[in-house]
């Protein structure tokens, strides 16, 4: 669309977490580094935390990506499900791991499972059998659950249950939970205390500064094949500050218009007029915008535009 006008190789913007694009901001790179540390020293549970946008999914598919072959992972990306279905997924994904062992030994046991729906003592067994296998081959196995604010209270209190699995010396399955805030609210519930307490480390990715977003936006032109001057104006970076609360997922949504909005003037530099077009035609920031204003000042907003002042009289 205006990647030839602008002299790129690629869209900059989009909204598929694209590791290509991944910028070592302080929170992200921070986030990064307290997962390897930790998957290193084998601890039994780890959580990232942060808000709808934020970069988790990215930051996940960046571990992934950083993790070698000694790790054997295990993904899941969407937990809506029962106990009876996370064992299961875990099962599957160790089974199909394991391409060493025989097929017909470890196949047999697997279509065993699914037609008996073995009860969580005996799928704990059979997971437990896997991990073994790995832990005898040197490997570390990890599973990454996203979306986990998601998972059914039940589900996610099995999960204390696979990190009993264990040696004389160490843990024989670390879990890497992503999830939103009400991940950390439904953790603090009295009942999943246990849990809880067995995270020894967390991470919350917080939203970009000011000058991160501007590094953030030449980062990611550069990496698309930019090689132009300044391209975004100061008050266009200082709108796009404010009206995106630093939330990177909003940062590429106004930031792709505000570039469609430059290309159909014909303009090389996106001014804070092209910002203010794309900041408009997205309903995602107004409601950004009025979930981050403190409850007072929305009410002086509701005030005025009823004509009142908070004593009732009319302006």
């Amino acid at each position: 669309m205006y990647e030839s006008f602008f002299g790129l190789q690629e869209a900059p913007f989009t909204l598929t977490p694209n590791t290509h694009f991944f910028l070592k901001s302080e929170t992200h790179q921070q986030g990064l580094e307290m997962l390897l540390v930790a998957l290193r020293n084998k601890e039994g549970f780890i959580k990232i935390s942060g808000e709808v946008g934020t970069g988790k999914t990215l930051l996940c598919r960046k571990l992934l990506n950083a993790l070698d072959d000694s790790c054997i992972t295990a993904y899941i990306p969407n937990p809506h499900f029962s106990v009876e279905s996370l064992y299961g997924i875990l099962a599957d994904e160790l089974a199909a791991s394991l391409k060493s062992e025989p097929e017909d030994e470890w196949g047999h046991a697997h279509a065993q499972y699914n037609s008996t729906g073995e009860k969580h003592v005996l799928a704990l067994q059979r997971i437990n059998e896997y991990l073994i296998q790995f832990a005898s081959k040197g490997k570390q196995v990890v599973l990454i659950i996203d979306e986990a604010q998601s998972m059914p209270e039940e589900t996610i209190e099995a999960l204390r249950l696979l990190t009993n699995l264990e040696t004389e010396s160490e843990k024989l399955l670390q879990v890497v939970l992503f999830g939103q805030p009400e991940l950390d609210v439904m953790l603090s519930k009295k009942h999943l205390r246990q849990l809880q307490q067995r995270i020894t480390f967390q991470h919350q990715i917080k939203p970009l500064e000011r000058s991160d977003i501007e590094h953030y936006i030449s980062h990611r032109m550069l990496l698309a094949g930019y090689t132009g001057g300044r391209l975004f104006e100061a008050k266009a970076i200082t709108l796009l500050t404010r009206a995106s609360g630093g939330v990177p997922r909003l940062v590429n949504v106004l930031c792709h218009k505000a570039l469609m909005s430059a290309y159909g003037q014909g303009s090389r530099l996106v001014q804070g007029k092209h910002m203010k077009a794309a900041i408009r035609d997205t309903e995602s920031i107004k409601r950004s915008f009025w979930q981050r204003l403190p409850w007072q000042m929305a009410l002086l907003f509701v005030y005025a535009g009823l004509g009142l002042t908070e004593t009732g009289l009319i302006l």
